[in-house]
């Protein structure tokens, strides 16, 4: 039978590192063609997390647990060599000893998802699989801002002649930050919020809105891919963002199925 911490190491490592590559390969493009030292860094994460991706195709769910635990060891160093990349980056912008074409708020987007996927990996190796309430606040936090964030980057990014799809990703922005306050608030009230009702009515709700969210970046990722809208958005970037609300989903499948175990 497969060892559960196995199993979820290896889905974890093959859903984010392909997320990391990409995070390199987007910070590459929005580079200007005299940073090529920023631009090389960013060429060798993309090897590392291909090398990553390659090297996880030979294991299974059933390999050993110790071999998985060496190899979450060596994958987490990865992701916090490219949150240092990331985090160098954004310093740089912010301080405008930089100027490119990848927002700030974009940098420190996935700088914030590399940590999460460090965090995730440490977690296992420490036997951590099963979702405390705290964790399904916190983690619903950190998921809302990204969905939040993607609304703004597809907001900003679209030409602005595209205006129902401007003004529906804006809508989408306000929404999620909404959404995200609320988790905020209900992280507050702990311990009283802690009760299953409460919990279950969140994630539904949630739910509801990232499955809405997902739709309209499956559409948006088909008529990108169709050239049939105008925009700054690459076809990949699209498809990211779609892959990261599904993330969200089935991350909320879980968090549904542990309250009903508990």
């Amino acid at each position: 039978m497969a060892n559960p911490i196995v199993e979820r190491s290896l889905d974890e490592i093959r859903f984010w590192s392909r997320i990391m590559k990409e995070h390199a390969l987007f910070l590459s493009l929005g580079f200007t063609y005299e940073q090529t030292q920023l631009i090389d860094e960013a060429r060798q994460f993309i090897s590392l997390f291909e090398s990553i991706e390659e090297r996880l195709a030979r294991f299974t769910v059933n390999s050993d647990l110790r071999q998985i635990q060496a190899f979450n060891s060596e994958v987490y160093q990865a992701a916090a060599a490219i949150w240092g990349y990331k985090r160098k980056v954004l310093g740089l912008t912010l301080s405008c000893q930089i100027r490119h074409n990848n927002f700030p708020l974009l940098v420190d987007h996935i700088s914030r998802e590399a940590a999460y996927f460090a965090n995730r990996l440490k977690e296992l190796n420490e036997g951590k699989l099963a979702p405390e309430p705290d964790t399904i606040i916190e983690e619903n936090v950190f998921f809302l801002k990204i969905m939040a964030d993607h609304a703004k980057f597809i907001g900003h990014l679209l030409d602005p002649s595209e205006r129902k799809l401007v003004e529906q990703a804006r809508d989408f922005s306000h929404d999620f930050d909404q959404l995200m306050f609320q988790a905020v608030d209900l992280d507050s009230m702990r311990p009283q919020s802690e009760t299953k009702p409460i919990l279950s009515q969140f994630l539904n709700q949630n739910k509801v809105s990232v499955a809405s969210l997902r739709d309209f970046k499956k559409t948006a990722r088909e008529l990108i891919e169709a050239c049939r809208i105008k925009s700054n958005i690459h076809p990949l970037l699209a498809d990211h963002t779609f892959r990261e609300a599904e993330r969200f989903l089935e991350i909320i499948d879980l968090f549904e199925a542990s309250l009903k175990r508990t």
